[in-house]
């Protein structure tokens, strides 16, 4: 994968840049952050009026026909600005849930409402008692005629108090830690027998516990072959982890800034505290992690869209891991560095410690894909 920006992605990254710069300092941030939804319909506007939202889609679809590169790109920006809109939600789980499995009717109708920034959509997977196993989903489908009729309970779904339409993974046969027997549907948020309870995560990002009881669906909203939803389900969460590490540089980036600038305005005994060689050595091994996280963030994208899931899997849990262990070490000693101030929320630090935090949760900590790379044998291994 050549990693060289092409003069539209340069472009673009330069348009997103100046539109968060001039949009989403820390003070605006703060308002959007204390406001309903928690995010900024007006952003989102935005984002789809520039374009970010087309990304991965296919042109034929109604998309720009990127690939994850070009995610990387956007995430990198996003999270240096520590956004909370719903673009990994929306774009990322629950649109890459549609381009893999989405029929040509379901996309042709969905995917113009997202790249338009009138659709927003959640993946609504994960449940209490599965503890990162990805193919554990106790909430089921049962057929019933020319439909399906749904039960179950969902948790920490991003963005899914906001979401018009989600897309539920349920058993339509097998275990409930089988990999085989999952499927994918197309739901109405708002359907009778869904009911949703919103929350902010600890790094303020809108998530919900949603709970389906005699959810009915057609069968034309399943998405895919029935039974078949966790292939579908391990690639869009293997690009979901590309898409964090790819964030992480954003987040390490602008943390390395901030650190860097305060280490020269604070002083002690009379001299910017910058000048004590201790700090400066923090300094350096902050720096060390943005460019270790940089460097996986392109490995886990360049297998984003590879077939073979053992190989893509095994880069994101390499990347999973490096975020988890370098770069919230990079994030705590960042909050080191600033002393007493940056465990407040008035300043910026402490939020993108948070959203370091929170991230290396998400999918999987830091534990769970360091033995999911042992169980593999090696990183290297072919």
């Amino acid at each position: 994968m050549d990693f060289d920006l092409t003069e539209e992605q340069s472009m673009l990254k330069d348009s997103l840049d100046r539109l968060l710069s001039d949009n989403y300092g820390f003070e605006d941030r703060e308002k959007i952050r204390k406001a309903e939804p928690g995010w900024s319909r007006d952003v989102w506007a935005q984002l789809a009026e520039l374009g970010l939202l087309m990304l991965p889609f296919a042109e034929e679809d109604g998309g720009f026909g990127g690939g994850p590169e070009d995610v990387m790109l956007a995430m990198e920006s996003l999270g240096g600005a520590l956004s909370l809109e719903p673009f990994l939600a929306t774009v990322v789980l629950a649109g890459g849930a549609l381009r893999e499995a989405g029929s040509d009717e379901q996309r042709g109708e969905l995917v113009p409402q997202i790249v338009g920034g009138e659709l927003v959509m959640a993946l609504a997977h994960g449940e209490r008692g599965a503890r990162y196993t990805l193919s554990h989903v106790e909430t089921t489908a049962k057929k019933d005629g020319d439909s399906y009729v749904l039960n179950g309970e969902k948790s920490i779904v991003l963005h899914g108090a906001d979401a018009h339409k989600l897309i539920v993974s349920a058993r339509t046969s097998d275990d409930a830690a089988d990999e085989d027997g999952i499927s994918l549907f197309l739901v109405d948020a708002d359907a009778d027998g869904i009911s949703r309870r919103g929350y902010r995560l600890q790094d303020d990002r809108p998530a919900a516990e949603i709970t389906l009881s005699d959810v009915r669906v057609p069968d034309s909203a399943r998405l895919g072959a029935e039974g078949q939803g966790y292939g579908v389900l391990a690639k869009v969460h293997d690009q979901a982890i590309a898409a964090l590490a790819a964030e992480a540089v954003g987040l390490l980036t602008r943390i390395l800034a901030t650190t860097t600038q305060y280490l020269k305005d604070r002083k002690q005994f009379g001299v910017p505290i910058a000048k004590f060689q201790v700090l400066q050595h923090d300094s350096v091994d902050i720096f060390v992690a943005l460019e270790q996280i940089r460097s996986i963030a392109m490995y886990a994208t360049s297998e984003a869209d590879n077939e073979d899931a053992e190989i893509r899997s095994r880069a994101a849990s390499a990347a999973k891991v490096m975020l988890g262990q370098d770069g919230r070490k990079a994030a705590e000693t960042a909050i080191q560095l600033h002393g007493g101030v940056g465990v407040t929320m008035e300043y910026a630090i402490s939020h993108y410690f948070k959203r370091m935090t929170v991230n290396d949760m998400l999918f999987g900590n830091a534990d769970h894909h360091l033995k999911r790379i042992a169980e593999t044998g090696s990183l290297l291994e072919s």
